[in-house]
């Protein structure tokens, strides 16, 4: 894991195509090992979770490439390594399992859950939490360690959904995380994903309970 958050901190401070040419070749190298990480990392998941068996690295790591058309920022390339491993891989929408690292902000993460759901699966997600509201927070009790990440909540509490439910809090949400920040010394370890895999197996009931949600809302057209 060394060479990649060597290779994306070099990559942070020559942002531009010259030096990534140049480094073509060193590139070339690190992405091979980027898809070795990303294919036992989805195989540890599978060990606990069979829905995402058959996942490819393909399917669960992104381009390099910044898309730049809408953006300020005009640097070419990504500086961070994901993966992220979902049933039916990352296309999907499905809740999934997401490691993060991106050395020149020292952002390292271990992260479970929905990211962006539609209107239509937010409002499955929320009857689930009406109604088997107890089952929700076991969800989130169980996996210790993890932190609901309210960065993006509502403010208030959604039109048409009552603020004396017991669980009315969880309404706010609009993404569905679970999040365990890291160090650098955590990637650096050998045994980095057999420990990830340990930590995200308490968060399996977590994301069996939003992708049964996510599912419903699919059926039923919302």
């Amino acid at each position: 894991m060394r060479e990649i958050l060597d290779f994306l901190q070099d990559l942070s401070q020559n942002n531009d195509r010259t030096w990534f040419e140049a480094n073509r070749e060193r590139y070339k190298h690190v992405k091979i090992r980027m898809d070795e990480v990303a294919e036992a990392f989805i195989a540890a998941m599978a060990e606990f979770d069979p829905t995402v068996e058959g996942v490819k690295a393909k399917d669960a790591t992104y381009r390099i490439y910044r898309d730049t058309r809408f953006s300020k920022d005009k640097t070419p390339y990504k500086t961070w390594f994901g993966v992220y491993v979902c049933p039916r891989g990352k296309k999907s929408g499905l809740s999934g399992y997401y490691m993060h690292v991106e050395p020149d902000q020292n952002h390292y993460m271990l992260c479970t859950g929905a990211y962006c759901p539609t209107p239509g699966e937010i409002k499955s997600v929320r009857e689930e939490i009406m109604t088997e509201g107890e089952n929700f927070e076991a969800t989130i009790k169980a996996a210790e360690g993890f932190e609901v990440d309210w960065s993006s909540a509502l403010k208030r509490m959604p039109q048409g959904w009552s603020a004396e439910d017991a669980h009315s809090e969880y309404y706010r949400l609009r993404n569905y995380l679970l999040v365990k920040m890291v160090d650098k010394e955590f990637f650096l370890r050998e045994d980095f994903i057999e420990r990830a895999a340990e930590q995200f197996s308490r968060t399996r009931q977590f994301n069996d309970t939003l992708n049964r949600a996510i599912e419903y809302a699919r059926e039923m057209g919302w």
